[in-house]
């Protein structure tokens, strides 16, 4: 791709999401990077690049390019011209395959912010094979899903004794408030969740399980953690689910991987309010009218203050057992490890860092040899993980190894 137009494109920069991953690249995109502005409104488009000249007086020049999900073949001039294409047009579900299977076509790499687990089954359904076929990245939940899950893990696994068994529990822990965006896409997720579970049992069959090798996701029961910092509950999010296919993938995770997902809720009455809410929100998504209130309830484009954001911060701490007797996290023998990892705002600021970047890596640095659809470890690891530390992002270990 080293004849392409431009090193990253970016689409839907005229959305609450894409505005801060365009100026997180205005900001921090290396001297000489090529990128540009895509989407249908040249008009917005161009208030948005105005704003961005701002932050940089050389983004007055950058070019804008016309693209639509409607009309494939805006989306394939698009793809053409890119050797990373970031799209923040969600819910994915409804508008993010015309842009995945331009760049499967293309040879393009791509990068979105999605946590939607259908869209992701039914993209490697539909275009994982063409992607492979011409060296396109298709690289998923590119943001606070799941980066820092799927990278903490692997640099969790990466301080353990190799060719052993091991066991991880991931407890996330985050102050912020979410966009319109993000709102709309966890209503869609909410009103999917039988057909959703259905791809993901058929991916399953098909794709099969690691040679000699065993990977399992264990659900977990709520209970209190001092390590967590309060009452955890099991949190089926997309983001186990990217970190066990990547175990699937790397070797480095031994031969008997397990992991285990969950959300601190903090003291108990908070724990049973917060699954309540959570009961009902799913119980409405399922009945049409009740879905379309909820969904007018908060509109895309809408998304927290810049003081509210600086405010925000996510921790994410992981708790490791290697070898002993299984590596089952049932208290036996093996090597213990304690990690952590933190930043700042998870819906927004750090999020548009986490996209920005990973573009920017996939563009510019030496990466394995893998096409199709990957997961962030598998597509970058070490090398995203040491820009998002560069960027403020931490990785630490806290205790163990």
């Amino acid at each position: 791709m080293a004849d392409r137009r431009f090193d990253i494109v970016v689409l839907g920069a005229t959305g609450f999401t894409g505005a801060l991953t365009a100026e997180y690249l205005a900001r921090h995109a290396p001297a000489g990077t090529r990128w540009a502005l895509a989407g249908r409104n040249a008009a917005k488009l161009g208030q948005v690049r105005e704003r961005l000249s701002a932050i940089d007086p050389a983004c007055a020049d950058l070019e804008l390019v016309p693209a639509d999900t409607g009309d494939p073949a805006s989306m394939r001039g698009m793809a053409e011209t890119a050797k990373v294409v970031i799209t923040t047009v969600g819910p994915y579900i409804r508008y993010g395959e015309p842009v995945v299977a331009a760049c499967a076509v293309a040879g393009t790499d791509y990068v979105d912010l999605t946590g939607e687990p259908e869209f992701v089954d039914r993209m490697w359904f539909s275009h994982h094979a063409q992607a492979e076929r011409t060296g396109a990245r298709i690289v998923h939940s590119c943001g606070f899903d799941s980066i820092p899950y799927d990278l903490g893990v692997q640099f969790t696994v990466d301080h353990l004794p190799e060719s052993v068994p091991i066991s991880i529990d991931g407890f996330m822990r985050a102050n912020g408030t979410f966009s319109g965006g993000t709102y709309q896409s966890a209503i869609e997720i909410l009103s999917r969740l039988r057909s959703s579970a259905k791809l993901a049992r058929e991916r399953r069959e098909q794709e099969g399980r690691p040679n000699g090798r065993r990977v399992r996701g264990i659900r977990g029961m709520p209970h209190p953690d001092e390590f967590a910092g309060g009452w955890v509950v099991p949190f089926p999010t997309i983001d186990p689910v990217t970190v066990l296919r990547s175990a699937r993938v790397l070797e480095r995770y031994g031969p008997d991987f397990s992991y285990s997902h969950y959300a601190v809720a903090g003291p108990l009455p908070m724990l049973v309010g917060l699954g309540a809410a959570a009961g009902v929100a799913a119980g409405l998504a399922q009945i049409p009218p009740a879905r379309d209130l909820l969904l007018k309830l908060k509109s895309s484009g809408e998304g927290p203050s810049e003081e509210q954001r600086a405010k925000s911060w996510f921790r994410v701490r992981f708790a490791a057992r290697a070898g002993g007797d299984g590596g089952d996290g049932d208290g036996g023998e093996g090597e213990h490890l304690q990690t952590q990892v933190s930043g700042g705002d998870p819906g927004y600021g750090d999020t548009s860092k986490m996209l920005a970047e990973s573009a920017l890596c996939l563009a510019h640095d030496d990466l394995p040899e893998r096409a199709g659809q990957l997961t962030p470890a598998v597509a970058m690891g070490p090398a995203l993980r040491r820009r998002l530390e560069a960027a403020g992002i931490e990785f630490k270990v806290l205790d163990g190894g």
